[in-house]
């Protein structure tokens, strides 16, 4: 409770600045009544690991993830053609196009 009197200060002081403030209001007493023990642990230093080997530190409700492409892999990124090939589906796509030529 004592929060949300604070809050409220602190919007009273820039509503005399603003104008309208109850989006303000509105957000505050959201922020200081959000409930307890119900929101998933924040990990700062969370890894996401690449398949090509990269590391990225990044803050996420996971502490560790494993990825197949990155930024520093990814084609779109490096300008380099890279094929990710899942069952197969080039050879079967170019057995295909060239049994109809």
């Amino acid at each position: 409770m004592d929060n949300l009197r604070a809050c409220i200060g602190t919007i009273s002081a820039i509503e005399s600045q603003i104008g309208k403030c109850c989006n303000l209001v509105l957000l505050c007493c959201i922020i200081t009544s959000m409930k307890k023990d119900i929101h998933p642990s924040y990990y700062d230093k969370a890894v996401i690991k690449c398949a090509c080997g990269n590391k990225i530190t990044i803050g996420s409700t996971k502490e560790k993830m494993e990825v197949e492409v990155c930024g520093a892999c990814h084609p779109f990124f490096t300008g380099k053609k890279k094929i990710i090939d899942t069952a197969g589906r080039v050879e079967k796509f170019k057995a295909r196009r060239a049994k109809a030529s």
